[in-house]
């Protein structure tokens, strides 16, 4: 097992009928943003909940956060920061709004006018508090220090993390989910899949503790996967999936192991460039990542073969091969494409995500380093 750190901050408030703790939860003097997705938080009554609950406080709503969050729509949030002087952002919403809230959090405090420089690398000494009403499991931005942001006219997807960006609390209501569509649901179930493994698909280091967390969790969510598409208002199905999907990225499963993230790397370029789904992205390349990694990955896949579904067999190839076919059979039997084709992509499309790749620097993706431009586009054309 590697050494590690593990810290987080956040406060997790779980369960039914939570959103009335904002009123103890969120300073007495804030001025609050809310930042919030598209109609549904308005459809079904969550942001009038929010609104109740703060009371008197002075708030500012500003809605409309793209299923990849947009770095030009969210500079008009900024300026509603500066505006109105706000001191605290509410993110009600899934894993997109959480992002943005991260990313302005961040920005409210960086000096430079080039807020991107934050997605470039440049450090953050400073952010804003802010804090989040879950209604969207998928992508455990609730309860981590990251956050993946779009500049669609640049063609560009990027990341960055910092610990002044933890939420301070995060209100996980599994009734708030009943209402989601189907195919949101089904693209938060392969999210938070494809987060689990981007960790424990790697290779052996023997963090027996965070491996056989890694694997209940995989177990869960392929169990309640059904319940979710077919009663999608079982409440006790959706608590579960949320927590699964909570802790598949809230930095446990790292501990003692070495990441991958290559899926994430190749898949942001789709994206960007093609503005899929981010968990049907994740869906295309997962397995041909898996197949070109192979060798390095045969025992953990091979272990997954066995303690995740349960297939038995001493040929650890067969397993490990097992266990690619079945992943992609769960993401099918959930109507999900793992093909490019099922995109209407071909070569020359391959041509211009490689390019991409090229062009943002991910030249040495995952575990070992070693998937480099070539080798993408190997990938990204095993699956045509």
């Amino acid at each position: 097992m590697l050494n590690f750190e593990y810290y987080n901050p956040t406060r997790i408030v779980f369960g039914e009928d939570t959103v009335k703790r904002l009123d103890e939860l969120v300073p007495q003097d804030a001025r609050i943003l809310i930042l919030y997705g598209g109609n549904s938080a308005i459809k079904h009554g969550t942001l009038d909940e929010v609104m109740n609950a703060l009371g008197q406080r002075v708030t500012v709503a500003y809605g409309g956060v793209q299923a990849n969050p947009e770095y030009e729509h969210l500079l008009g949030a900024l300026e509603k920061i500066k505006e109105h002087e706000i001191n605290f952002i509410l993110a009600v919403g899934g894993g997109s709004v959480i992002d943005g809230a991260k990313f302005l959090a961040a920005a409210a405090k960086f000096a430079d006018e080039d807020k991107w420089k934050i997605l470039e690398g440049s450090q953050i000494t400073a952010a804003l508090p802010f804090a989040t009403v879950l209604t969207l499991p998928a992508t455990g931005s609730e309860m981590n220090s990251g956050s993946v942001i779009s500049y669609r006219s640049r063609g560009l997807k990027r990341s960055f993390s910092s610990p002044l960006v933890f939420p301070k609390f995060s209100i996980l209501d599994p009734s708030k989910a009943v209402t989601l569509p189907e195919r949101q649901t089904v693209n938060g179930i392969v999210d938070a899949f494809v987060h689990i493994v981007e960790q424990y698909a790697t290779k052996q280091t023997g963090a027996a503790v965070t491996d056989e967390f890694a694997e209940s969790l995989l177990r869960i969510i392929i169990r309640v996967a059904p319940t979710l598409i077919a009663e999608p208002e079982n409440v006790q199905a959706r608590g579960d999936f949320m927590w699964a999907a909570t802790n598949a990225l809230n930095g446990l499963l790292r501990l003692g192991e070495v990441g991958d993230w290559s899926v994430h790397g190749i898949g942001h370029q789709l994206t960007a460039l093609y503005q899929i789904d981010h968990a049907r992205t994740l869906a295309v390349v997962l397995p041909g990542v898996w197949q070109y990694k192979l060798e390095a990955k045969q025992a953990k896949l091979a272990q997954m073969a066995r303690n995740v579904y349960g297939l038995q067999g001493d040929d650890e190839r067969e397993l490990a091969l097992a266990a690619i076919n079945k992943t992609e059979e769960f993401f099918q039997q959930l109507g999900v494409g793992t093909r490019l084709a099922d995109y209407d992509l071909g070569k020359d499309d391959v041509k211009a995500l490689v390019q991409n790749l090229e062009k943002i620097g991910a030249t040495s993706l995952g575990e070992d380093k070693d998937i480099d431009l070539n080798a993408s586009r190997e990938i990204l054309l095993s699956r045509l």
